[in-house]
């Protein structure tokens, strides 16, 4: 249950951009997460924008009391400490409600689904560009974090979408992100 929350916000710096720290501390949860096995630490940004395109400047943390004091304790934020304002950890207020927020894929490049194909059918690159013109790329038009793949080393966008808002609260796990297509988050 998130019972809880810790609002952490990136704060402006000159010699780093603020999607670039966003993206940094947004990793160094990502891995706490994956160390301590958690899935029980959901995420909101309480900026969040589709106009401008934002997810704003502060990461929410929810959760219970004990679990979000157990992630605090250790030093997930080393490297960004000084580049962050780190509230206290509070009980959520009693009038929210309560949404999921989740990822959201999207295949944007033609270029790889061509690749992909040719691989997966046989087909030579031309077939495949035949196959699949350019108009399926979609472009995404919901916020995002740059962030780096522990696996490849690349960067890559995380884009976010929001549930419908609801008056009950929906209990579940959450991906080592701290999103969940179906455990909500409250929403103030």
């Amino acid at each position: 249950m998130t019972s809880h929350y810790v609002d952490i916000t990136v704060e402006p710096a000159q010699e780093f951009s603020m999607p670039d720290l966003f993206g940094t501390l947004y990793d160094r949860l990502h891995m706490a997460l994956v160390q301590r096995h958690a899935d029980d630490i959901g995420v909101s940004f309480p900026g969040y924008s589709l106009q401008p395109r934002t997810l704003g400047a502060s990461l929410r943390l929810h959760g219970t009391e004990e679990s979000l004091a157990r992630l605090m304790e250790t030093d997930w934020l080393r490297g960004v400490r000084d580049h962050v304002h780190i509230g206290v950890i509070a009980p959520v207020p009693g009038d929210a409600r309560h949404r999921t927020v989740q990822r959201r894929q999207f295949k944007t490049s033609a270029d790889r689904l061509r690749r992909r194909r040719a691989r997966r059918k046989g087909e030579t690159v031309e077939q495949a560009a035949r196959a699949i013109p350019t108009s399926v790329e979609r472009r995404p038009n919901l916020p995002f974090a740059q962030l780096r793949s522990r696996t490849t080393g690349q960067r890559f966008s995380l884009f976010i979408a929001l549930g419908e808002l609801t008056d009950v609260p929906v209990p579940g796990r959450f991906n080592s992100h701290g999103l969940s297509r179906t455990a909500t988050i409250p929403w103030f």
